[in-house]
């Protein structure tokens, strides 16, 4: 059983939900002025949690085939064998089942926009066959954190969030060109799109930088439209530097510490922006 875990968990990455559940818990700080109710928070991490591993079972079965030609993935759970794809649905079909839970014990509204979600996450799958914007769809599925935890707490969609989600977006999209320049020749040999492959090496590190850039501005908008105060500020300072640091790390000639630019330093900026907001809010 705890073999089985371990693969489950290797399947969906669950490491990376280091990336998404803070914007879910800054979003769910600010709606609520101050911290959550233990309710609120308990059914938000439980839908993240539903919703990422739904997400990540959906993608590595909808791309198998892909997965097992390149060297990079070949040896991932279900190419590999470890995982049938039987069993890979099923939990993907619980996953979501645990989502919808989730929503149905937050609001009504979280409930009517669940399908959307799903929709989104399963659109992600496919979109690197035909477009180089699949960047941007990630971050979009990935903007769902913020934004449900929103509603979880307020039962409503509010423009003030929109700042927010949209900087998830930007930031997704930054960080997850980085991760796909490890996979430009397989993206050529295969015909899959990518912004790497679409426009080389050199100008997509400046366009991740650029992400990047309109991602803290946005950050920093949703500072002021929320009226936050030094904790917050000195958060943006930290992540501003962290940004900056993630992109010296790599080069077009040296992709060597492209893994610590990619899930250290993110899930660094995350934290940070969470924690000072905490922080903002406590004190």
């Amino acid at each position: 059983m705890f073999q089985k875990l371990v693969l489950y968990l290797k399947l969906i990455k669950f490491s990376h939900s280091i990336f998404a559940l803070p914007f879910a818990m800054t979003a769910a700080i600010i709606a609520a002025s101050g911290i959550p109710s233990l309710k609120q928070i308990f059914w938000i991490v439980v839908a993240m949690v539903g919703a990422r591993s739904g997400a990540m079972g959906l993608n590595r079965i909808i791309d198998r085939k892909i997965d097992a030609e390149n060297p990079r993935t070949a040896m991932r759970e279900i190419p590999a064998g470890k995982v049938r794809v039987a069993d890979a649905i099923v939990f993907t079909i619980i996953s979501f089942a645990v989502l919808i839970l989730a929503a149905y014990m937050l609001n009504p509204l979280c409930l009517k926009l669940s399908p959307i979600a799903i929709a989104v996450l399963f659109l992600y799958s496919y979109t690197k066959r035909f477009t180089w914007l699949s960047h941007f769809v990630l971050g979009l599925s990935l903007s769902a954190a913020p934004l449900g935890a929103w509603i979880a707490v307020r039962g409503s969609f509010d423009w003030q969030i929109s700042p927010l989600v949209l900087a998830v977006i930007f930031w997704l999209a930054g960080f997850d060109v980085l991760y796909a320049l490890q996979d430009i020749e397989f993206d050529k040999a295969f015909g899959l799109y990518s912004l790497p492959k679409r426009f080389g090496i050199k100008k997509a590190l400046m366009l991740s930088g650029v992400f990047h850039f309109i991602a803290w501005g946005l950050l920093a908008f949703t500072g002021i439209i929320f009226d936050l105060g030094i904790f917050y500020w000195m958060g943006m300072v930290i992540a501003g530097i962290l940004f900056i640091y993630e992109h010296s790390l790599v080069k077009p000639g040296d992709l060597s510490k492209l893994d610590m630019a990619f899930f250290n330093m993110n899930g660094y900026i995350s934290m940070t922006v969470f924690v000072f907001t905490l922080l903002d809010y406590l004190f």
